[in-house]
């Protein structure tokens, strides 16, 4: 089943700034071959569910490699049974919507 997972990984007791972590995740995500995006919250990624998840697990375990005693993490998840659909459908499909207003 293909979903679109986004996420929130925060790292607890780990010291004020997160770049290092994200960085880490985000060399994760470009290994994995999965479409991801990085935005200032969360991050976006799309792919076949077992595959989706393993890499967050997998994006777990190296914060707390990098010494994140701590983790908090939330997900949104997103599937479809009717059709398979992609990140950059959604956006264009809210894009074009907009266009259509003004």
């Amino acid at each position: 089943m293909h979903a679109i997972v986004a996420f929130t990984l925060v790292p607890i007791d780990a010291g004020i700034s997160v770049s290092p972590f994200v960085s880490a995740i985000e060399r994760e995500l470009e290994a994995s071959g999965l479409t991801f995006e990085i935005n200032c919250n969360s991050t976006n990624i799309e792919g076949e569910w077992d595959r989706v998840f393993a890499t967050i697990k997998r994006c777990h375990q190296i914060v707390h490699g990098e010494g994140a005693p701590r983790i908090h993490t939330c997900l949104q998840v997103g599937t479809r049974v009717d059709r398979e659909q992609r990140m950059a459908e959604k956006l264009a499909s809210v894009a074009r919507l907009g266009q259509e207003r003004r």
